[in-house]
């Protein structure tokens, strides 16, 4: 399921949404704990779990670029920058045991860039889900390659227009 762009204040918001049937404590620890996080997001790394804390990005090049968590609720939100200049944020819901997943990209500039960020979570999250039910992550570059050219049209409509 593809996220869909809504507006949040004049702000564009990409937004997905997925149901997993896992608890939302199974899904926050491969949110926050580094030892999971890297199985499907190797580049990043929690270094402090709070509000104000950060976590890094590592380039693969010995560069890191430290992003600040704007909000952080154990086990149902985490909120952090997203560079150069957006945010991303996910919400957990216990639904009868099961989580309600909800990303959100606050999407405060819009570049070419963004439909590769786009296709990138949403495989990202696919990755998390097939992690969660114990079954092997296949080619997450030919995923990518099928969302890709979808996401660019999503975002088509927002490159001209002025945020």
């Amino acid at each position: 399921m593809l996220a869909t762009i809504k507006k949040l204040n004049d702000v564009p918001v990409a937004v997905f949404e997925r149901e997993m049937k896992h608890s939302p404590k199974e899904v926050w620890d491969y949110l926050t704990e580094n030892d999971k996080l890297k199985q499907w997001f190797s580049e990043l790394e929690v270094k402090s779990l709070e509000k104000g804390g950060h976590i890094l990005f590592d380039f693969q090049d010995g560069n890191y670029e430290k992003m600040e968590i704007l909000d952080v609720k154990m086990e149902e939100v985490l909120e952090f920058v997203w560079p150069p200049k957006n945010t991303v944020r996910f919400e957990l819901n216990d639904k009868d045991g099961h989580c309600q997943l909800i990303f959100k990209q606050f999407l405060y500039e819009i570049t070419e860039h963004t439909a590769k960020d786009l296709a990138g979570w949403h495989v990202c999250l696919q990755v998390i889900e097939t992690l969660l039910n114990g079954e092997e992550v296949k080619d997450r570059k030919a995923s990518w390659e099928r969302v890709y050219p979808k996401y660019v049209e999503v975002v088509k409509p927002y490159l001209t227009a002025s945020i």
